[in-house]
């Protein structure tokens, strides 16, 4: 039998590798920027296009390579990061893996111009799928200028397998803020076919985060400050009013890398614990500075992922730091312990003469004696339930104990059926239809109408037992179905506002309004986009009564979240995210004409038990269920 096992090309290896390191556009921006910070880069310009499918480039003013520097950083595992394995446990840089470069060649076209800062030429090479295709000395800038083009040209698999370009364009957007809110040391510009989309100079973290975000962050930001032994906790929380559907404005940083942790998202949570509605997340910057030799940054290939020897503990700092950010600057309710309340005596006015206190003590009062007193006639026919007030004393008659449990006729002998009836319609909020029947005194229910439990579910009945609603769900899911539909073939009338509504946006939200805007206006808003300002002229009808802006920007988040979290056309995204927005949410009383409607329509709707974001609507409860819970 011959030998089966044999040793990879490196052309082919390198294609292994570059499917690790690089996943999309996104992250051939992630490591050249990153190897143009460890270079010692005070200048970054990023420039694409189309969403990083034809040109990623990469311009800098740092340190530069030699000749022979340049030709080597190509070859695999090729790095001057680290010399041993020890390293890998004492790291200050960011790219420390000598895969990157190495990668991106073998899945595209790339032109790397070097220069030294000592040197008066610089080396030009070009590198298609990993083969050297050329190399000559070039007059440049001192710095590194890498441009990498028709990236997965030799992997038309891997190509068909990204996303659409506004897509791509918003993970490289992605990729630039998390390093640019990490380095605001750094002049970093970066440029989408064309169009400036940042330009931020060298400042200060908040005014960093400031000139990213637009100034209404300036007032938002509350700082946040702890050191302690094991780790430094710095940067800045949003107050609670400004919470978001989404986690899109949450960094996590430890010793200027970015990060992802569930674990501490749910420390920050829990600060806000009291401050937020289930179901919205608090924007946050947080750096952390821990001793290299404590964490473990070589767990996953992009490097988002980090270990920490110290979990727990750096958990319970997260919270307790970011809840007492909160309370220093009034944002959290605090209960002031130390002082008496007896002392906040109010100013006398004028001519009002000082009144000594009066001290009222009831002789009589028996903290173990019953509040109320309970009478019952001589005839033991019934009994009255009486309030007694604070101050009042009543003796109770033990017989009322000893009987308690003694037998009690049901109703009055005056009450009648009628009667009956409305005590149980009182009671739980239900209408009947009933018919009397002469032979036997029987009542029968001709028709029931739902009834809303706890303002969340509605509660219907049905041959055999009840339905139980949920009528977010529900409602949800008849307005998923109307909007794709009126989308499809009719179009949804619109009311003209009396005054036009304007909202300022990021400019991180900027080129997904663009992408929103037509489909929005499909559903029956009309609105304009004027630079950084979203002008709302006309809103669909159903909305006459809500807040346009509220509304839509509610939509303009979920559409965030069901772009990342779902593979759903563009129409079928935003008939989602304006469901989502509109229906009505649990705690608003419905009539018995919209919990009607609700039951009705959900029932003609294309799938009754499952709500658009495949959640089940309907519980069903049986008379047989029923009675096996009373036995």
């Amino acid at each position: 039998m011959s030998d089966l096992i044999k040793l990879l090309p490196d052309h082919i290896a390198n294609q292994i590798a570059a499917g690790e390191v690089v996943q999309r556009p996104a992250s051939v921006v992630k490591e050249l920027i990153e190897n143009s910070i460890d270079a010692g880069a005070s200048t970054i310009n990023l420039i694409a296009k189309d969403g990083g499918r034809t040109l990623v480039q990469i311009i800098d003013n740092g340190s530069g390579m030699s000749a022979i520097d340049a030709r080597m950083a190509f070859e695999r595992h090729a790095t001057s990061k680290i010399a041993s394995a020890d390293d890998l446990f004492l790291l200050h840089t960011k790219g420390f893996r000598g895969e990157a470069l190495a990668s991106i060649a073998a899945i595209s076209h790339v032109c790397l111009r070097t220069k030294l800062h000592d040197q008066e030429l610089g080396s030009e090479i070009v590198n298609e799928g990993s083969k050297i295709c050329g190399q000559e000395p070039v007059m440049m800038a001192n710095g590194t200028s890498i441009a990498v083009k028709n990236l997965f040209y030799n992997v038309p698999a891997r190509r068909n397998f990204l996303g659409k370009n506004t897509t791509e364009y918003r993970k490289i957007l992605e990729e630039f803020l998390r390093i640019a809110l990490v380095h605001p040391e750094i002049n970093m510009t970066f440029h989408h076919n064309d169009d400036e989309i940042y330009n931020l100079p060298s400042e200060g973290l908040r005014q960093r985060i400031v000139r990213v975000y637009g100034n209404k962050f300036n007032q938002r930001l509350v700082p946040v400050n702890e050191e302690t032994d094991i780790i430094k906790v710095s940067g800045f929380v949003l107050k609670p009013e400004f919470a978001k559907t989404s986690r899109d404005q949450s960094y996590f940083f430890v010793n200027n890398r970015y990060f992802k942790d569930r674990y501490f998202n749910h420390a920050v949570s829990q600060a806000y614990e009291g401050l937020i509605p289930s179901g919205k997340f608090p924007p946050y910057f947080l750096y952390f500075e821990v001793p290299t030799k404590s964490i473990d940054v070589n767990v996953h290939p992009t490097k988002t992922e980090i270990k920490f020897e110290e979990n727990q503990a750096i958990y319970a700092i997260i919270r307790s730091a970011v809840k007492l950010a909160l309370g220093q600057f009034n944002i959290a309710p605090t209960l002031d312990f130390e002082q008496e309340p007896s002392f906040n005596i109010p100013a006398l006015k004028k001519g009002e003469q000082v009144k000594m206190p009066e001290i009222k003590v009831d002789p009589n009062f028996n903290p173990f004696k019953s509040t109320a007193a309970v009478t019952q006639s001589s005839g033991g026919g019934s009994r009255r339930m009486s309030t007694v007030g604070f101050g009042e004393s009543k003796s109770i008659d033990p017989s009322v104990w000893e009987n308690f449990y003694g037998d009690a006729k049901a109703t009055e002998d005056a009450a009648s059926t009628s009667d009956l009836e409305k005590s149980v319609d009182d009671s739980a909020g239900v209408e009947f239809q009933t018919i009397e029947s002469s032979m036997n005194n029987e009542m029968a229910v001709q028709r029931k109408k739902p009834t809303q439990i706890n303002e969340k579910y509605i509660l219907t009945s049905i041959k055999n037992g009840f339905l139980l609603i949920d009528q977010y769900r529900a409602h949800c899911r008849i307005l998923y179905d109307q909007y794709l539909l009126n989308a499809e073939e009719v179009k949804i009338e619109s009311q003209q506002l009396l005054f036009a509504e304007e909202i300022t946006v990021d400019k991180t939200d900027l080129f997904i309004w663009k992408e929103l805007s037509p489909a929005l206006n499909e559903l029956g808003f009309e609105t304009v986009i004027d630079k950084s300002q979203i002008i709302i002229s006309a809103v669909p009808t159903s909305l006459e009564n809500k807040n346009p802006q509220r509304a839509i920007i509610d939509v303009f988040e979920g559409f965030k979240v069901n772009q990342q979290n779902n593979d759903l056309d563009l129409k079928a995204s935003v008939a989602l995210s304006m469901a989502s927005a509109l229906a009505t949410k649990g705690g608003n009383k419905l009539t018995s004409e919209e919990m009607q409607y609700i039951t009705d329509a959900l029932f003609a709707s294309s799938s009754p038990q499952l709500s658009p974001h495949g959640k089940k609507i309907i519980e069903t409860f049986t008379m047989d269920e029923i009675t096996k819970r009373f036995n």
